[in-house]
């Protein structure tokens, strides 16, 4: 699996990204420089994949 970082804004501008094809906390560190562009964070939740080795994800809903 490659490795994607997707970034989504809703037409009320809150923003999510996910990543995929990420081991372990390597997801966050793929996703930190989005994180910054849009400011605070207001919630995150991590897929089952995090906890594993091979393979991660990230969901960080952001509002600007």
């Amino acid at each position: 699996m490659s490795k994607v970082v997707e970034i989504t804004v809703s037409p009320g501008g809150e923003t999510t990204v996910r990543t995929r094809g990420f081991a372990g906390s390597e997801c966050r560190e793929a996703s930190r420089f989005v994180e910054r562009a849009l400011g605070r964070r207001t919630a995150e939740s991590l897929t089952p994949e995090f906890h594993q080795d091979q393979r991660a994800g990230l969901r960080l809903d952001q509002s600007t």
